[in-house]
Protein backbone atom coordinates (compact mmCIF):
# COMPACT_ATOMS: atom_id res chain seq x y z
CA UNK A 1 0.00 0.00 0.00
CA UNK A 2 1.52 3.31 -1.05
CA UNK A 3 1.03 6.44 1.01
CA UNK A 4 -0.41 9.46 -0.70
CA UNK A 5 1.74 12.55 -0.86
CA UNK A 6 0.21 15.68 0.64
CA UNK A 7 -1.37 18.11 -1.83
CA UNK A 8 0.50 21.25 -2.78
CA UNK A 9 0.01 24.41 -0.75
CA UNK A 10 -0.01 27.65 -2.69
CA UNK A 11 -0.42 31.32 -1.83
CA UNK A 12 -0.32 33.95 -4.56
CA UNK A 13 -1.13 37.65 -4.63
CA UNK A 14 -0.36 40.88 -6.44
CA UNK A 15 0.93 43.50 -4.03
CA UNK A 16 0.47 47.25 -4.60
CA UNK A 17 4.21 47.69 -5.20
CA UNK A 18 5.41 48.95 -8.57
CA UNK A 19 7.50 46.39 -10.41
CA UNK A 20 6.11 43.30 -8.66
CA UNK A 21 3.61 41.53 -10.91
CA UNK A 22 3.01 38.61 -8.54
CA UNK A 23 4.19 36.99 -5.32
CA UNK A 24 4.01 33.18 -5.33
CA UNK A 25 4.68 30.91 -2.33
CA UNK A 26 4.34 27.16 -2.81
CA UNK A 27 5.18 23.74 -1.43
CA UNK A 28 5.22 20.83 -3.88
CA UNK A 29 5.94 17.18 -3.12
CA UNK A 30 5.39 15.87 -6.65
CA UNK A 31 5.10 18.30 -9.51
CA UNK A 32 6.52 18.96 -12.96
CA UNK A 33 6.09 22.24 -14.80
CA UNK A 34 5.85 21.90 -18.59
CA UNK A 35 8.09 24.09 -20.72
CA UNK A 36 6.69 27.62 -20.74
CA UNK A 37 7.71 31.28 -20.76
CA UNK A 38 6.85 34.41 -18.77
CA UNK A 39 6.83 38.03 -19.81
CA UNK A 40 8.36 38.84 -16.42
CA UNK A 41 11.52 37.89 -14.55
CA UNK A 42 11.02 35.01 -12.09
CA UNK A 43 13.18 35.39 -8.98
CA UNK A 44 13.09 32.28 -6.77
CA UNK A 45 14.51 31.27 -3.42
CA UNK A 46 14.21 27.77 -1.96
CA UNK A 47 13.24 27.30 1.65
CA UNK A 48 13.59 23.51 1.57
CA UNK A 49 14.26 20.69 -0.88
CA UNK A 50 15.67 20.70 -4.39
CA UNK A 51 14.53 21.63 -7.89
CA UNK A 52 15.67 20.47 -11.32
CA UNK A 53 14.91 22.88 -14.15
CA UNK A 54 15.69 23.39 -17.79
CA UNK A 55 16.41 26.82 -19.25
CA UNK A 56 17.04 27.35 -22.95
CA UNK A 57 17.76 23.62 -23.50
CA UNK A 58 20.24 23.37 -20.60
CA UNK A 59 19.46 21.62 -17.32
CA UNK A 60 20.28 22.98 -13.88
CA UNK A 61 19.82 21.80 -10.31
CA UNK A 62 19.15 24.03 -7.32
CA UNK A 63 19.39 22.63 -3.80
CA UNK A 64 21.47 25.17 -1.87
CA UNK A 65 19.16 27.20 0.42
CA UNK A 66 21.54 30.17 0.06
CA UNK A 67 21.20 30.16 -3.73
CA UNK A 68 18.93 32.39 -5.81
CA UNK A 69 17.41 31.38 -9.16
CA UNK A 70 16.71 34.07 -11.74
CA UNK A 71 14.75 33.11 -14.87
CA UNK A 72 14.56 35.81 -17.57
CA UNK A 73 11.45 36.79 -19.54
CA UNK A 74 10.70 35.16 -22.87
CA UNK A 75 13.05 32.18 -22.41
CA UNK A 76 11.47 28.67 -22.23
CA UNK A 77 11.98 26.82 -18.97
CA UNK A 78 10.48 23.96 -16.99
CA UNK A 79 10.88 22.59 -13.47
CA UNK A 80 10.28 19.48 -11.39
CA UNK A 81 10.72 17.92 -7.98
CA UNK A 82 13.70 15.61 -7.60
CA UNK A 83 13.22 14.06 -4.14
CA UNK A 84 10.19 12.51 -2.37
CA UNK A 85 10.18 15.43 0.07
CA UNK A 86 9.64 17.90 -2.78
CA UNK A 87 10.48 21.55 -2.20
CA UNK A 88 9.24 24.85 -0.77
CA UNK A 89 9.84 28.01 -2.73
CA UNK A 90 9.09 31.72 -2.83
CA UNK A 91 8.97 33.47 -6.18
CA UNK A 92 8.74 37.10 -7.21
CA UNK A 93 7.59 37.89 -10.75
CA UNK A 94 9.25 41.21 -11.58
CA UNK A 95 8.49 43.34 -14.61
CA UNK A 96 11.09 44.89 -16.86
CA UNK A 97 11.02 48.21 -15.01
CA UNK A 98 12.95 46.38 -12.26
CA UNK A 99 15.41 44.58 -14.56
CA UNK A 100 15.69 45.49 -18.26
CA UNK A 101 15.34 42.81 -20.92
CA UNK A 102 18.84 43.41 -22.30
CA UNK A 103 20.18 41.47 -19.28
CA UNK A 104 18.40 38.30 -20.46
CA UNK A 105 21.46 36.74 -22.10
CA UNK A 106 23.59 36.96 -18.98
CA UNK A 107 20.80 35.48 -16.87
CA UNK A 108 20.48 32.54 -19.28
CA UNK A 109 24.21 31.87 -18.97
CA UNK A 110 24.11 31.84 -15.14
CA UNK A 111 20.58 31.48 -13.73
CA UNK A 112 21.76 30.30 -10.29
CA UNK A 113 23.37 32.95 -8.11
CA UNK A 114 25.19 31.90 -4.93
CA UNK A 115 24.97 35.09 -2.90
CA UNK A 116 23.88 35.01 0.78
CA UNK A 117 23.42 38.80 0.86
CA UNK A 118 21.07 38.71 -2.12
CA UNK A 119 19.23 35.75 -0.59
CA UNK A 120 18.80 37.70 2.67
CA UNK A 121 17.54 40.79 0.85
CA UNK A 122 14.96 38.73 -1.05
CA UNK A 123 13.81 37.08 2.19
CA UNK A 124 13.33 40.49 3.82
CA UNK A 125 11.45 41.71 0.75
CA UNK A 126 9.03 38.77 0.93
CA UNK A 127 8.43 39.55 4.61
CA UNK A 128 7.58 43.19 3.79
CA UNK A 129 5.32 42.17 0.90
CA UNK A 130 3.39 39.89 3.24
CA UNK A 131 2.47 42.74 5.61
CA UNK A 132 -0.32 45.04 4.40
CA UNK A 133 0.60 48.68 4.67
CA UNK A 134 4.36 48.23 4.26
CA UNK A 135 4.50 49.17 0.58
CA UNK A 136 7.10 51.92 1.09
CA UNK A 137 9.41 49.50 2.90
CA UNK A 138 8.80 46.82 0.25
CA UNK A 139 9.62 49.27 -2.54
CA UNK A 140 12.86 50.19 -0.78
CA UNK A 141 13.84 46.56 -0.32
CA UNK A 142 12.98 45.79 -3.94
CA UNK A 143 15.36 48.54 -5.06
CA UNK A 144 18.22 46.93 -3.14
CA UNK A 145 17.38 43.49 -4.56
CA UNK A 146 17.46 44.92 -8.08
CA UNK A 147 20.75 46.67 -7.35
CA UNK A 148 22.33 43.41 -6.19
CA UNK A 149 21.06 41.53 -9.24
CA UNK A 150 22.59 44.18 -11.50
CA UNK A 151 25.85 43.76 -9.62
CA UNK A 152 25.87 40.12 -10.75
CA UNK A 153 24.50 40.63 -14.25
CA UNK A 154 26.43 43.69 -15.35
CA UNK A 155 29.01 44.36 -12.62
CA UNK A 156 27.17 47.56 -11.67
CA UNK A 157 28.48 48.82 -8.33
CA UNK A 158 26.47 51.18 -6.10
CA UNK A 159 27.58 54.77 -5.60
CA UNK A 160 28.84 55.93 -2.23
CA UNK A 161 27.06 59.03 -0.89
CA UNK A 162 29.15 62.16 -1.38
CA UNK A 163 28.67 65.85 -0.75
CA UNK A 164 25.15 65.66 -2.18
CA UNK A 165 24.00 63.31 0.60
CA UNK A 166 22.63 65.95 2.98
CA UNK A 167 20.79 67.81 0.23
CA UNK A 168 19.08 64.65 -1.06
CA UNK A 169 18.30 63.45 2.45
CA UNK A 170 16.75 66.78 3.40
CA UNK A 171 14.69 66.77 0.21
CA UNK A 172 13.36 63.30 0.91
CA UNK A 173 12.58 64.21 4.50
CA UNK A 174 10.54 67.19 3.30
CA UNK A 175 8.58 64.94 0.94
CA UNK A 176 7.87 62.44 3.72
CA UNK A 177 6.86 65.13 6.21
CA UNK A 178 4.45 66.60 3.66
CA UNK A 179 2.82 63.23 2.99
CA UNK A 180 2.77 61.41 6.31
CA UNK A 181 -0.78 60.19 5.83
CA UNK A 182 -0.80 59.56 2.07
CA UNK A 183 2.77 58.29 1.84
CA UNK A 184 4.61 58.02 -1.45
CA UNK A 185 6.50 55.42 -3.39
CA UNK A 186 10.26 55.32 -3.57
CA UNK A 187 10.00 55.73 -7.34
CA UNK A 188 8.04 58.96 -6.90
CA UNK A 189 10.59 60.34 -4.48
CA UNK A 190 13.50 59.36 -6.72
CA UNK A 191 11.87 61.03 -9.72
CA UNK A 192 11.22 64.27 -7.82
CA UNK A 193 14.76 64.42 -6.44
CA UNK A 194 16.46 63.11 -9.60
CA UNK A 195 18.35 60.39 -7.74
CA UNK A 196 18.62 56.62 -8.01
CA UNK A 197 16.37 54.98 -5.37
CA UNK A 198 19.10 53.07 -3.52
CA UNK A 199 21.42 56.08 -3.58
CA UNK A 200 18.62 58.17 -2.11
CA UNK A 201 18.10 55.67 0.70
CA UNK A 202 21.82 55.53 1.47
CA UNK A 203 22.01 59.32 1.61
CA UNK A 204 19.02 59.47 3.97
CA UNK A 205 20.40 56.80 6.30
CA UNK A 206 23.85 58.40 6.35
CA UNK A 207 22.33 61.77 7.26
CA UNK A 208 19.58 60.78 9.71
CA UNK A 209 20.69 57.37 10.98
CA UNK A 210 17.68 55.33 9.82
CA UNK A 211 16.09 54.31 6.51
CA UNK A 212 13.27 56.42 5.05
CA UNK A 213 10.55 53.82 5.67
CA UNK A 214 11.46 53.70 9.38
CA UNK A 215 11.40 57.50 9.56
CA UNK A 216 7.92 57.61 7.99
CA UNK A 217 6.61 54.99 10.40
CA UNK A 218 7.95 56.98 13.35
CA UNK A 219 6.23 60.13 12.12
CA UNK A 220 2.94 58.24 11.81
CA UNK A 221 3.29 56.91 15.34
CA UNK A 222 3.94 60.47 16.56
CA UNK A 223 0.76 61.68 14.87
CA UNK A 224 -1.16 58.74 16.32
CA UNK A 225 -0.06 59.57 19.87
CA UNK A 226 -1.43 63.09 19.56
CA UNK A 227 -4.71 61.87 18.09
CA UNK A 228 -5.18 59.21 20.77
CA UNK A 229 -4.54 61.71 23.57
CA UNK A 230 -7.21 63.96 22.07
CA UNK A 231 -9.76 61.19 22.65
CA UNK A 232 -10.04 59.57 19.22
CA UNK A 233 -10.45 55.81 18.96
CA UNK A 234 -7.55 53.62 17.70
CA UNK A 235 -9.55 52.28 14.74
CA UNK A 236 -10.25 55.82 13.56
CA UNK A 237 -6.73 57.04 14.25
CA UNK A 238 -5.05 54.23 12.30
CA UNK A 239 -6.16 55.21 8.81
CA UNK A 240 -6.19 58.93 9.56
CA UNK A 241 -2.41 58.94 10.14
CA UNK A 242 -1.52 56.59 7.29
CA UNK A 243 -1.60 53.05 8.69
CA UNK A 244 -3.37 50.29 6.77
CA UNK A 245 -5.72 49.38 9.63
CA UNK A 246 -5.85 49.13 13.42
CA UNK A 247 -3.69 46.00 13.51
CA UNK A 248 -1.03 47.77 11.47
CA UNK A 249 -1.10 50.72 13.88
CA UNK A 250 -0.98 48.42 16.92
CA UNK A 251 2.05 46.51 15.64
CA UNK A 252 4.16 49.61 15.08
CA UNK A 253 2.80 51.62 18.01
CA UNK A 254 3.61 48.83 20.47
CA UNK A 255 7.13 48.50 19.09
CA UNK A 256 7.73 52.27 19.35
CA UNK A 257 5.89 53.15 22.57
CA UNK A 258 5.89 49.88 24.53
CA UNK A 259 2.12 49.60 24.88
CA UNK A 260 -0.92 49.26 22.64
CA UNK A 261 -2.83 52.29 21.35
CA UNK A 262 -5.86 51.36 23.45
CA UNK A 263 -3.88 51.19 26.70
CA UNK A 264 -1.91 54.32 25.85
CA UNK A 265 -5.07 56.37 25.61
CA UNK A 266 -6.78 54.89 28.72
CA UNK A 267 -7.61 57.42 31.38
CA UNK A 268 -7.01 56.38 35.00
Amino acid sequence: MTSRRPPPTIRAWRPPVAGVAEVFHARFTDHAYPAHTHNTWALMILEAGAVDFGLDRRRHGAADPAAVVLLPPGVPHDGRTVTPAGFRKKVLYLDTTVLPEHLTGRAVDAPIVADPLLRHRIHRLHAALGRPGEEFEAGSRLAFVAERLRFHLEASRPRTPGREAHRLAAGLRELLDARVREGLSLREAAAVLHAHPTHLIRCFKQTYGLPPHAYLTGRRVEHARRALLSGRRPAEVATSVGFHDQAHLTRHFTRHVGTTPARYATRT
